[in-house]
């Protein structure tokens, strides 16, 4: 059973997913079906929306709803500063032999930080693109990337960065997983 993130973490997540895409509260209050008064106060912690309503918040911001909640709960020393990594919280959604975790302790800042591994053979279906900067560091393993029309092959230590442009990737090994670490500008998750 998935435990929800506190709550202060939770609205304040929403409203930076929010911001991050552009939207004012009327427009995902309209996309929701909600009023704008309960958007706002699920946003300052006022609220706590049901489970009807986070699979509704997470469908109208293109994220997963494993990306409202929290992996395991962080002592209260912890909170909002350390990320244990038995605390991680699990984003994306697992398609295409991609695991992905958030290593930021929420998505409040100006840029999340992810932990990837993209398992042996993995590949993203078909290109993405999306209004942000990235810088990925593959940590071990090997990927290719297409940025644009190019295609790079990264190994262990290289990194490499993505400005709004068309992307994709695949691990090309059959055997070894590739760990990467991203740096996303606005928070996407």
């Amino acid at each position: 059973m998935f435990q929800a993130a506190d709550s202060h973490t939770l609205g304040a997540d929403i409203r930076a997913l929010r911001k991050a895409r552009g939207l004012t509260l009327a427009d995902l209050a309209d996309q929701l079906g909600r009023s704008v008064g309960w958007l706002s106060q699920v946003e300052r912690d006022m609220s706590d929306p049901g489970v009807d309503d986070l699979r509704d918040l997470a469908k109208a911001l293109d994220i997963s709803v494993s990306s409202l909640f929290a992996s395991g709960p962080a002592a209260v020393e912890d909170a909002g500063v350390v990320v244990r990594s038995g605390s991680r919280r699990p984003i994306g959604n697992r398609e295409n032999g991609l695991m992905e975790e958030l290593l930021s302790p929420d998505l409040t800042d100006d840029f999340e930080v992810v932990h990837s591994t993209f398992a042996p053979g993995a590949r993203l279906a078909s290109p993405a693109q999306r209004p942000t900067q990235e810088v990925g560091y593959i940590v071990s393993g090997t990927l290719r990337v297409w940025i644009g029309q190019r295609s790079y092959v990264v190994n262990q230590g290289d990194s490499f960065r993505i400005r709004g442009e068309e992307y994709s990737w695949e691990n090309p090994s059959e055997t070894t997983p590739c760990v990467a670490i991203w740096v996303i500008a606005p928070p996407v998750y």
